[in-house]
């Protein structure tokens, strides 16, 4: 009877390490408390359900003033990427170093929150009103008057960019071109 929870855990953990996360969808938006807690909304915490397990890593963007969530096992996926770089050669040792830094691994409480560490707050300049928006396989935590500049930003033709990027993409499977 003691083992049965032991290979329960087991199994769990051996189903939630093999599941690639399809994707995350939605853009939700909620606060964060003065200790840095964010409650995750419902029907984001949802699809996020099968990562509560593993935990998550939360890290600073490379392009962006805002964080981002990633799932462990996305996390892992992109850590099998980094680790081919060929660390004898300087600038993959100095982008190692930048993308990492500043990197948290994170749970979500029983009661469904996520606690943000300080350095991050400040790194993100987050406020009390927060967007949590998803981008395919990871959520972007941003503070919510950062995030409303940047998608209302005129600087950017999105119509050009669509082209540009995706223009070229002809997936003959399912007929998005």
């Amino acid at each position: 009877m003691v083992n049965c929870g032991k290979i329960f855990y087991i199994f769990v953990k051996t189903i939630s390490n093999t599941i690639k996360l399809n994707s995350i969808i939605g853009t939700y938006e909620c606060k964060v408390d003065a200790k840095g807690r964010l409650l995750l909304p419902a029907p984001l915490k949802k699809q996020l359900t099968a990562s509560l397990l593993d935990g998550f890593v939360l890290k600073r963007s490379v392009f962006q003033p805002c964080l981002e969530l990633y799932p462990m096992s996305e996390w892992n996926l992109m850590m099998n990427k980094i680790n081919k770089l060929n660390k004898f050669v300087k600038k993959n040792n100095d982008f190692i170093r930048r993308f990492t830094a500043g990197v948290k691994v994170v749970e979500i409480d029983a009661l469904g929150r996520l606690l943000v560490p300080k350095d991050l707050v400040a790194f993100a300049s987050i406020s009390k009103d927060l967007v949590l928006s998803s981008a395919v396989n990871i959520v972007e935590i941003w503070d919510k008057d950062l995030y409303e500049n940047f998608i209302s930003n005129d600087e950017i033709d999105f119509a050009d960019l669509a082209e540009e990027v995706m223009g070229n993409v002809n997936d003959d499977e399912n007929g998005i071109s």
